[in-house]
């Protein structure tokens, strides 16, 4: 995990989000993680097909592919 006392006030927020990341990959486990992103992944590509579902679209994308990456290395 990522400490927020070594990081500059502006980046918090993405300290926050990999740090939640990192959480649930240490709760369910790397393959879990991976699955999961990838769906994740498919449901925002899906979502943002419709413009009204992009504004919930494109940051499941960003989540899936930030827990996928994370549940690989």
């Amino acid at each position: 995990m990522i400490d927020t006392k070594k990081t500059h006030w502006l980046l918090w927020p993405f300290v926050w989000i990999w740090n939640l990341i990192a959480w649930i990959v240490s709760l369910t486990g790397r393959l879990v993680a991976v699955i999961l992103g990838l769906v994740l992944m498919i449901v925002g590509v899906i979502l943002t097909v419709t413009v009204v579902g992009a504004l919930v679209g494109i940051p499941l994308i960003v989540i899936g592919l930030l827990l996928a990456v994370r549940g690989l290395w």
